[in-house]
This record gives C-alpha cells, sequence and structure tokens, in this order.
C-alpha cells in the first residue's frame, strides 16, 4: 500500500517530515510522497530520512492552477528538488503566495475583519502561510465558529476573501514538472467543482496539457466517484494515482495510507507513474 499525496508543517500540515516517514512506517507503507503546497522546503529533510526506513520516499509537490475559472491542483511526484530552474519557479510561486496573502488580510478588513498579517503568520510554522492558517486566525478572532465555517463564509474559493494566486495554468504547471524529471498528476479531480461535472471531454484536455495520471484514488470519493475516476482514467490511459491528502491535525480522522479507513492505493500505481517519467516508454 502507497500514499502519494501527504502535506507537512511547510504547507498546511501539523506534522514534521521526519514525523510523517515515521507513520508510513507505523501504516506499512511501501512507498509515501510529500507534496507540500507550492515548495520544496520539506523535501531535503523528507529524503534525509531515505537511508534509515524501508519505506520509499517520493518527492513531490502540489501547484496551484487556474482551469475553467476556479482552482485545480497538480501534483508534481519524482520532482528533483535539486533542478535549479525548477527552485526558481517555485520560488516566483512562493513569492505569489505571500503577495496573495497580504491581499486576503486587506479583504478580510473590508469585510468588517480587523485581521492582520501578523496574527495569520504567527500561526504558520514555517514561512509558508495557507488559508488553513487564516482560518485558524479567523476562528481564534471570534469571525467563524471553525476552519470549515471559515471557508464557508471567508475564504473558500468562491468566498468574498478568496483572492486567487496569480494564474499558472495546468500545461505550464505539467511543463515545470516535466522539466524537472517528474510526472504530472491532477490532484483530486472530485472535489474541483460540483459532483455533477462531467469529466469526461477536461480531463482529456487535461492529458493533453501534460498530465499524465488522476486521483482516482481519494478519501472524500464514495464508490460511484471511485469507480468513475478509475474508469476515467483506463479510458484515457492516464495513471489511476491516489493518497490520503493527510494534513495531520488539520484534518481530523485522516491517517496515513488508508485515509478515513477504506483507502487504499495498489502498490503497482508507483512503478506505472516511474513508466510516466521523461525518457521512459509508456
Amino acid at each position: 500500500m502507497i500514499d502519494l499525496h501527504a502535506h507537512s508543517i511547510y504547507s498546511d500540515g501539523t506534522d514534521t517530515p521526519e514525523r510523517l516517514v515515521e507513520l508510513a512506517e507505523q501504516a506499512g507503507l511501501t512507498a509515501l510522497a510529500l507534496t507540500d503546497h507550492d515548495t520544496l522546503e520539506g523535501l531535503d529533510r523528507f529524503l534525509a530520512c531515505q537511508p534509515r526506513t524501508g519505506v520509499e520516499l517520493v518527492p513531490g509537490v502540489e501547484l496551484s492552477c487556474r482551469y475553467l475559472g476556479r482552482v485545480l491542483h497538480v501534483l508534481g511526484l519524482f520532482v528533483d528538488p535539486l533542478d535549479p530552474a525548477f527552485r526558481a519557479r517555485i520560488q516566483d510561486m512562493r513569492d505569489r503566495r505571500v503577495e496573495r496573502n497580504r491581499a486576503m488580510v486587506a479583504r478580510l478588513r473590508e469585510l468588517g475583519v480587523p485581521i492582520t498579517w501578523e496574527e495569520v503568520a504567527a500561526l504558520a510554522p514555517t514561512d509558508t502561510v495557507s488559508r488553513t492558517h487564516f482560518a485558524r486566525a479567523l476562528v481564534a478572532r471570534g469571525a467563524a465558529g471553525s476552519p470549515q465555517d471559515a471557508f464557508r463564509r471567508y475564504i473558500g474559493d468562491d468566498g468574498p476573501a478568496f483572492v486567487p494566486l496569480r494564474d499558472l495554468t495546468p500545461g505550464e504547471a505539467a511543463a515545470w514538472i516535466r522539466d524537472a524529471g517528474g510526472v504530472a498528476v491532477v490532484a483530486h479531480p472530485g472535489r474541483f467543482t460540483s459532483r455533477a461535472f462531467r469529466w469526461d471531454e477536461a480531463m482529456a484536455e487535461l492529458k493533453a496539457a501534460g498530465m499524465a495520471g488522476l486521483e482516482a484514488h481519494y478519501p472524500d470519493y464514495g464508490p460511484q466517484e471511485h469507480r468513475y475516476f478509475l474508469d476515467l482514467a483506463a479510458d484515457l490511459d492516464m495513471v489511476a494515482s491516489g493518497g490520503s491528502d493527510y494534513h495531520g491535525g488539520h484534518k481530523p480522522g485522516q491517517h496515513l495510507g488508508v485515509g478515513t479507513g477504506s483507502l487504499h492505493v495498489p502498490d503497482a500505481v508507483l512503478d506505472q507513474l516511474k513508466g510516466r517519467r521523461p525518457g521512459c516508454a509508456v
């Protein structure tokens, strides 16, 4: 069993990279990917654990893109975290995130929530500030009853305080990932918009833009949705990837490898993705 989608303190998770490796060992995983949002900063600590563990550690990242007017996340798996061009591009993404975050503070203040950048940043254990930290700050201020309420009322994709990152297209993300030796995977497509959305044509377009796989195995999917994405991946000759999208304490009840208990990503998926890396024959 493998898990190709997990987050650490370097984006919006609560566990260190080292702790994630320990949890993967305890869960009996054969492979784990660290895929923090728009940053490579935790990968050196993560990969430094490789000599001490039997779990295969996969370097990854989760890039925020804009597609059909909404936020679409793209996973880059097997990327080279030392690639100079890729590091420069990710640093630009980090700079964009800071600009976006400060704009969201201003938007919240316009809405009557007197929040400051300093109180939001203070909740992040590293330099990466995400909407999860905004949600916690809003709860602390009494402006929301829970993190979920904060997203619903203010900072969700359709919320009045949400400010999207400067546009990165899925095709650009796929090219960046490919240039860094990695494989691009559409993250949790079932969360992209309403469950009534038909992915047939959209996913074919994303495949043409450079996506090699899609997350067909995901904790939030019901049996019908799981089967739909498995069949879609097969129809389009894309890899049916998957992972828990583990965030530690920010997602209570989610566990590495098994999600809420029923997730199971087959080991064979790892070799299928490796076969889609640049220079490998499909």
